[in-house]
Order: C-alpha cells, then structure tokens, then sequence
C-alpha cells in the first residue's frame, strides 16, 4: 500500500536529450497524467545534454540558450496522456518549427501517476467537505485545490462582483489534505481560509476541489524496510518510489519533492 501510495503521489520527473528516447511509465492501476513539459535549451550545453557535434565545430557556432517551443505540452499530452507507459524519440522535428538551427536541444517532462479509479468532491467557501470509504478502505488523497480555477465549478458558480475571473490557489492545500485525511476512513474539514489560508484577492469566492482514491488498510512494514530512503544518483531515468521508515516520513518526502517541481 506504502509502495502504491507512495507513485500516485510523487511527481515524476524526466528528461532525454536530442537523439534519445524519452520513456514515461505508471504502476498497476494507474495512467500517466501531463503536469509540464519544456522542449528547448535554457542552459548551456556544458551543464546538460553536451553538443553531439565537434568541439570545433560547436565552437563555431553560437549556442541560443533562450530557446523553446510553445508545443511541447500539446505533443506530450498527444503521445503519453491516460496510458500506462509511452516511448519515442526526441528531435525538433516532433515539435514543430526548429527554435534554434544548430543548438543542441532537451525534452523536460514533469507527470503524475493518475489512479483509474478515482473520486472528487468540491466543497464551497466555508461549507464543510467530507470524505469517506467502505470499510477495510482508507483514504489516498491525489490532489487538492483551494482557490479559484479558470474554469471555475459547477458546484460552486462565480459570483460577478465587479472583480475580475482571476485564478489563484493554495501552495499547502495538497498538504494539508494529506495531514488530514490520509490512511484514514473518513475525514472532514471546512473549505475556508481559517483552514487553507487565503491565496486570493480579497472578496473572491473560492472552493475546494479533492481528488482521492479508496484502497486496502496498509499493513505494517517490516522490520528490515525501517531504513531511510535514498534517490538513485542517475539522471537520465525517472525517481521511483523507495522504501520509507514511517508513513509520515514518505508523505514528507513527496511533498518536498512536490514543493520542489512546483
């Protein structure tokens, strides 16, 4: 349960270089979800993905690192959304219009690993959100928002005041969530800045939106898997979930990577 909690909630990350193959995989269950994505080169080649060309060939040319592509999203999300595991080859030529002739380009990914099953419940400002599961079922919080999204909610319609559609959320409402609800078979808590802060603008009405799967009661660790996490040191492959000592200690763990990517 660890282990599988553990990938839904981590923010993937992945990278390849121009030339490579990028290669995007989600546990039993789940799907991929697109978070970001970046095609381009905003570093210079010494520090990320070297010239393939010659040195003195490479010194011949001025490398752009003020460089991207606005369709990098829109191909990742094409190639790799709600399937399990995708793989191609990167190069300009999948994005369009080459950005920068001559440089040596990279593909940055960021995803999520999205239950199949899943429920969401919204909550208005100051109404109380509950969340529950069958019994021998815990609660797995996926994702939170308190604020005001672009496309608003059905549940909780946009009062024109006079002010503008502006979006603004939470940085802890994912957090906060967790802290609550996680490992437990209900929970509840109320949709208000008392409990998340107030990301917005004075006067602009917000809610609650959560996403959260029910699974089986976790079980104990054993004794020889109480040892501290550590990352792989490789670069060119995605972070995979690890072994932690404590419940608490994983949900730390990803929400600092959380924090991080975001």
């Amino acid at each position: 349960f660890a282990g599988y909690i553990s990938q839904v909630l981590k923010n993937y990350t992945d990278h390849a270089c121009d030339g490579e193959y990028v290669s995007l995989r989600c546990p039993h269950r789940t799907t991929i979800s697109i978070q970001s994505s970046f095609y381009g080169r905003i570093v210079p080649s010494h520090q990320m993905c070297p010239s393939r060309y010659p040195h003195s060939y490479a010194t011949l040319i001025k490398e752009d690192v003020a460089c991207s592509v606005g369709t990098s999203l829109q191909k990742m999300l094409d190639e790799c959304q709600d399937r399990r595991s995708c793989q191609f080859l990167v190069n300009s030529r999948l994005f369009g219009t080459d950005p920068c002739p001559g440089t040596g380009k990279y593909l940055l990914v960021w995803y999520k690993c999205r239950p199949n099953e899943y429920k969401s419940k919204v909550a208005c400002e100051d109404d109380k959100l509950r969340l529950s599961c069958k019994k021998s079922m815990v609660i797995a919080i996926y994702s939170a928002i308190f604020g005001r999204t672009q496309g608003g909610s059905l549940e909780c319609p946009y009062q024109n005041l006079g002010m503008p559609m502006i979006e603004c959320q939470s940085a802890t409402a994912l957090q906060l969530m967790i802290k609550r609800c996680h490992g437990k078979r209900s929970c509840s808590i109320y949709a208000s800045t008392y409990e998340f802060g107030d990301p917005c603008y004075p006067g602009i009405q917000k809610h609650l939106n959560v996403i959260y799967t029910c699974d089986n009661t976790p079980l104990p660790l054993p004794v020889d898997e109480t040892q501290p996490p550590a990352l792989s040191s490789s670069s060119s492959s995605s972070m995979e979930p690890v072994g932690v000592s404590t419940e608490m200690a994983l949900l730390s763990n990803i929400l600092a990577a959380y924090a991080f990517i975001t």
